[in-house]
C-alpha cells in the first residue's frame, strides 16, 4: 500500500549520523518529508532556507548548543515552528529548562524512534494552527496567509495561480482532470471560463517556478490532466 505523503517537511538537527538517520527512517516511513543537519549552524541555515514544519533538537550540538539554536528560533526570528528537544540529560531541571526555552515537548535518549514519531503527531495536532503550511520540496504554501514561496524565495503568484497550486499540492501524485480543476477553482466564477484557461495558469506557474529550481513539480498526464510530483 501507497504511503500517503503529509505535506509536511520535518527538520531533525542531530550530531549522531545514525540516530539522526534512524530517525528519518522513520519519519520518511510515516509520511514525512524529512531534513537533516549535522550541528547547530548548518540546522539554522536549513531553517532560513526551508522554513520547516516542525524541528527535532538535539541539545548537544557543535558549533551552536540546541539551546542557543532554541533561544534563536524562538527570539530572534520569533518562530512558533513546533520543536521537540533531545538530549541525554534526564534530570527534571534539565526537562524544565528545556520546556521554558520554547519547546513543545522533551525525550531523554535512548528513545524508541516509534516513540518519538508518535509524540510528533500529537505535538503536530495541539499545534495545528501554528504549522499551516503544506510543504514538498523546498516549495511551501500557507493557505491562510496566501503565501507561497521556493526555499527562501516568495512566489509572486496570481489568485487564481496560488488556488491552482494549493489544490495540488493537496493532492500530491494524485492525477487531476481539467475538468475536476475547473469545478474546484471556478466553483464560483462564470461558466465561460474554458479547460484551457487551466494550462495558461500551469504555464504561468512553471515559468515562475523555474526562475529557482528545475524541479517539475506539476507533470503533464497525456491524455487526462495534471499530476503534483511531491518527490
Amino acid at each position: 500500500m501507497e504511503q500517503k505523503l503529509k505535506g509536511k517537511t520535518i527538520l531533525i538537527i542531530e550530531d549522531n549520523e545514525k540516530i539522526r538517520n534512524l530517525i528519518g527512517i522513520f519519519l520518511s516511513n510515516d509520511g514525512y518529508e524529512v531534513l537533516e543537519a549535522k550541528d547547530g549552524l548548518e540546522g539554522k541555515e536549513m531553517i532560513e532556507k526551508f522554513d520547516p514544519c516542525f524541528i527535532v533538537l538535539d541539545l548537544m550540538l557543535p558549533y551552536m548548543s540546541g539551546e542557543e539554536l532554541c533561544t534563536w528560533i524562538r527570539n530572534d526570528i520569533r518562530s512558533n515552528v513546533p520543536l521537540i528537544m533531545l538530549t541525554a540529560k534526564s534530570s527534571e531541571q534539565e526537562r524544565i529548562r528545556g520546556l521554558r526555552l520554547g519547546a513543545d515537548d522533551y525525550i531523554v535518549k535512548p528513545f524508541s524512534p516509534s516513540e518519538l514519531v508518535a509524540r510528533i503527531e500529537t505535538v503536530l495536532k495541539r499545534t495545528e494552527n501554528r504549522c499551516n503550511k503544506i510543504s514538498y520540496m523546498g516549495l511551501t504554501i500557507r493557505p491562510y496567509k496566501r503565501e507561497a514561496r521556493f526555499q527562501e524565495f516568495p512566489l509572486e503568484l496570481t489568485g487564481f495561480e496560488f488556488n491552482l497550486l494549493l489544490t495540488f499540492m493537496k493532492h500530491p501524485g494524485q492525477v487531476l482532470t481539467r475538468e475536476q480543476l475547473l469545478n474546484i477553482i471556478y466553483a464560483n466564477h462564470e461558466k465561460s471560463v474554458t479547460e484551457r484557461t487551466i494550462d495558461v495558469h500551469i504555464k504561468h506557474i512553471r515559468e515562475k517556478l523555474a526562475g529557482y529550481t528545475d524541479i517539475e513539480f506539476i507533470q503533464t498526464v497525456r491524455g487526462m490532466g495534471y499530476r503534483f510530483a511531491a518527490c
